[in-house]
């Protein structure tokens, strides 16, 4: 005699109970606002946004981040904490110091629109210190004095945001420049020989090569400085 199948056999298993949803913390909500900020935008930032990308009640977000400003200085920690600080001081500081450049454009290669947010917003929040502390410490080492080791602090933190915001887009004009030969065939060849002439270089675009050639030449120039006796 055949036995009886299954109760649950031809439908498959009945169905258990629920996942445990996830404990909400401040790093997921973070995570989710860099996500969020990633896919559409700064503009899409808010806190009912973010609480729809986790799936709560956007009550539940005040428990961790008070406001959007808390949030906003979070997406800025959860981005320069994504910076390699690792420093070998036996290097000379110009390859430490290429190296500090480096991080902060992976960064922003890594999380452009966070970036953004980043550069454009004022965020009281001490990690967004570290890389001036760092090249600080690198000029220090190498023997300039206070002043001057303000100065390429500055330079070098100036040179990484110049290159981000022109990677990005957010100069338009060199891009304009470069990509649209209607432009030139404007311009008056009596007023713009050298334009006119390299344009076909100006619209060969290498942002890496260009990068390069300029951190170089920034370093080089910062090196020929006196240093401190």
């Amino acid at each position: 005699m055949a036995r009886r199948a299954d109760s649950t056999g031809a439908r498959g298993r009945e169905p258990g109970p629920p996942e445990p949803r996830p404990v909400l913390t401040r790093a997921r909500i973070v995570q989710a606002a860099v996500e969020l900020i990633e896919r559409h935008g700064a503009e899409a930032l808010s806190m009912r946004g973010v609480a729809a990308e986790l799936g709560v009640a956007v009550m539940s977000l005040y428990n961790h981040v008070p406001n959007k400003a808390a949030l906003l200085e979070g997406v800025a920690e959860y981005v320069v904490a994504g910076m390699d600080f690792a420093d070998d001081p036996a290097e000379h500081w110009t390859a430490r110091a290429r190296a500090l450049v480096r991080s902060f454009r992976k960064v922003a290669h890594d999380y452009p629109r966070c970036m953004t947010i980043v550069l454009t917003h004022r965020i009281e929040t001490p990690i967004a210190a570290r890389p001036a502390e760092r090249a600080l410490a690198l000029a220090g080492a190498a023997g300039f004095d206070g002043p001057t080791s303000v100065r390429i602090m500055r330079a070098l933190l100036a040179y990484a945001l110049g290159a981000q915001m022109r990677e990005i887009g957010a100069v338009k004009m060199l891009d304009h420049l470069a990509g649209a030969p209607e432009t030139f065939a404007r311009l008056d060849p009596r007023e713009f020989p050298h334009v006119i002439a390299l344009a076909p270089e100006m619209a060969r675009h290498d942002p890496e090569v260009d990068f390069e050639f300029g951190l170089d030449l920034l370093i080089g120039a910062l090196d020929a400085l006196p240093r401190r006796r």
